[in-house]
């Protein structure tokens, strides 16, 4: 059975892996306001429908992944999340796969209490261009 989603802002992430790592793109889309934002590398700013293919094709790496919150802060019903994360191991193919970064997300309490994601950028604090 899949975890509700979050009644605290500093459940979301847990949350979020829990349904990735099940495989259910259906349980990860739930974790998404209507509207919100995924940017699955800088620059790149998805919504709706490309929100939930990007998110596809992270989970059919096949790979779980590991979340490490660092930061949280509230105000009201708005959080801003610091998230460490880990997708790491072999892919269906038998490549190696290892892709980390650290999310800089908002999330949002709905009006049933339950917190999702407004904007979800996994690279948040990446640069945009290499550093020289």
């Amino acid at each position: 059975m899949t975890r509700q989603l979050a009644e605290r802002p500093e459940d979301v992430p847990a949350t979020f892996a829990e349904r990735f790592n099940s495989g259910d793109t259906e349980a990860v889309a739930e974790m998404y306001e209507s509207g919100a934002v995924f940017v699955p590398e800088p620059g790149t700013a998805l919504t709706g429908q490309d929100l939930h293919a990007a998110n596809g094709r992270f989970m059919g790496l096949g790979l779980p992944i590991t979340v490490r919150p660092r930061h949280v802060y509230t105000t009201g019903d708005v959080a801003l999340l610091i998230v460490d994360w880990v997708i790491d191991g072999t892919d269906r193919d038998g490549g190696p796969v290892h892709i980390e970064g650290t999310a800089t997300d908002v999330a949002r309490r709905g009006q049933d209490g339950r917190w999702r994601y407004v904007i979800d950028s996994p690279f948040g604090v990446r640069p945009d261009t290499p550093a020289a």
